[in-house]
């Protein structure tokens, strides 16, 4: 899962590798150029991870998706190929970087960190978004889940590695992470190769946004769908259903049995309920391929 494109000329059309130009944002200071690479063909997708993580960890996702789409699989700022985050960052910041190397309009799935990205990227440019998928999101954490995830910030802040291995216990059921213990060390190894000082600036984005965007989330106008692992103890079922009913005409699905790591764990079925939202949303606007 580690690992991250060339930034710079495309390289062909299968698996084309890039980045974003350097483009204003619209308070005037300037969006980061974050890397992404690129699959497939018809109407775009773009995929964005978790905090932590990388674009790869879509990779299980890419053949569905890319049969039906021209799927964007970017790296988020502070994070595999694209410039490290700094102190401060917000989540606007992330949104525009986003929005600056999107077609548009585009399909968003958002995963986690991911998640709260995409949906800040709808409120803020809903005419370049034609959907939105949050996989695996937080929505208006409880005092005490916003306690916890708190301590985890400070335990990353202590101890990085200790975290990590943490995040591995809460993402793996024993009996998967037995079954395919080689993903849960990849896993491990793209944590611990990120930028210490920039996964501390996202998890920060991450442990607040929620709060920030629940209040706005009536005003999201594009067709969502909100999924989650039926037994994901972070991103929660009640958080998921939660979040649909503040977003008009927004629909949920559990994964059953599933933690939190969906485009992992249960990559079929996620890609089959994207595809079904983005189809639907495709033929009404009339640009669905055959």
């Amino acid at each position: 899962m580690s690992g991250g494109p060339t930034t710079g000329a495309a390289t062909g059309a299968a698996g084309e590798t890039g980045a974003a130009g350097e483009t204003p944002a619209a308070e005037g200071a300037p969006v980061a150029t974050i890397a992404y690479e690129d699959h497939g063909r018809g109407t775009p997708l773009v995929l964005l991870h978790g905090v932590g993580l990388d674009r790869h960890m879509w990779d299980r996702c890419l053949p569905a998706l890319a049969a039906r789409h021209r799927v964007r699989a970017v790296d988020l700022r502070g994070h595999g190929a694209s410039p490290a985050a700094a102190p401060g960052l917000a989540l606007a910041d992330m949104a525009r970087d986003v929005l600056a190397l999107t077609d548009r309009p585009a399909h968003l799935v958002g995963f986690s960190l991911g998640a709260l990205v995409a949906t800040e990227a709808a409120l803020l440019a809903p005419r370049s978004v034609a959907s939105l998928t949050v996989v695996s999101s937080v929505a208006r954490r409880s005092a005490e889940e916003r306690e916890s995830v708190l301590r985890r910030l400070d335990a990353a802040r202590e101890d990085f590695a200790a975290s990590a291995d943490a995040a591995l216990d809460r993402w793996f059921a024993p009996p998967w992470r037995a079954r395919d213990p080689r993903l849960a060390e990849r896993v491990r190894e793209t944590l611990l190769g990120q930028d210490r000082a920039s996964y501390l600036a996202c998890y920060e984005v991450f442990a607040h946004a929620d709060a920030e965007l629940w209040p706005r989330l009536g005003g999201i106008g594009v067709p969502t769908l909100a999924v989650t692992g039926s037994e994901d103890p972070g991103s929660t079922p009640r958080m998921t259903r939660r979040l649909a009913e503040a977003v008009p005409g927004a629909r949920y699905a559990f994964v059953a049995g599933a933690r939190h790591l969906l485009p992992l764990e249960a990559p079929e079925t996620l890609s089959n309920e994207i595809i079904r939202h983005t189809t639907e949303v495709d033929r009404a606007d009339g640009t669905a391929t055959p």
